[in-house]
């Protein structure tokens, strides 16, 4: 999909793509940020976040928007196919999501399935375990999609040079 081809539908898919690539990244990003700080919970605090605070996000917010990147990073993927530069760009995005939804459900959900049957009075003295497992499938969802965020981007930048070269305005190089 070169930009001096590109159509309606195709530029609208682009541009659904980036914004569903930035939000996201937007939640497992905010886990890493506030890392430091879950880490010094103690057991009983640490699970009154996890059981009160996130409650609803993943079904609401995270699944649904990891879904929609996905689907719209495979869209592109396919309309790309005769370009190899932003095919193999978009492709790199198609892992890296399908990799977040991985660690979800390698990482987190098992996590979020243990704890919500315990109270702070029968917490199991490997929650920290827990705790790190969580945590850790964070970390790698925001790698992934800072990886994917990125990518789309730069497939994006490719796509607009060449329409700017395309068009006879500035010298994309510049």
């Amino acid at each position: 999909m070169s930009s001096r081809t590109m159509t309606r539908g195709q530029a609208a898919l682009r541009a659904i793509n980036l914004i569903l690539a930035v939000v996201a990244a937007l939640a497992p990003l905010a886990h890493v940020l506030e890392l430091p700080n879950k880490l010094a919970l103690d057991g009983p605090l640490w699970l009154a976040v996890q059981q009160h605070l996130y409650r609803g996000w993943g079904p609401l917010l995270g699944g649904p928007v990891e879904i929609g990147a996905l689907a719209t990073a495979l869209a592109l993927l396919v309309a790309r196919r005769g370009d190899p530069a932003t095919r193999r760009l978009a492709l790199v995005a198609v892992l890296a999501y399908a990799g977040m939804i991985a660690a979800f459900f390698v990482f987190n959900d098992p996590v979020n399935a243990a704890l919500n049957g315990w109270t702070p009075g029968d917490l199991p003295s490997n929650w920290r375990a827990y705790r790190l497992r969580w945590e850790a499938g964070h970390a790698l969802s925001a790698a992934l999609s800072i990886v994917a965020l990125a990518a789309l981007t730069r497939a994006w930048l490719i796509e607009r040079d060449r329409a700017i070269v395309a068009t006879g305005g500035l010298d994309a190089r510049c």
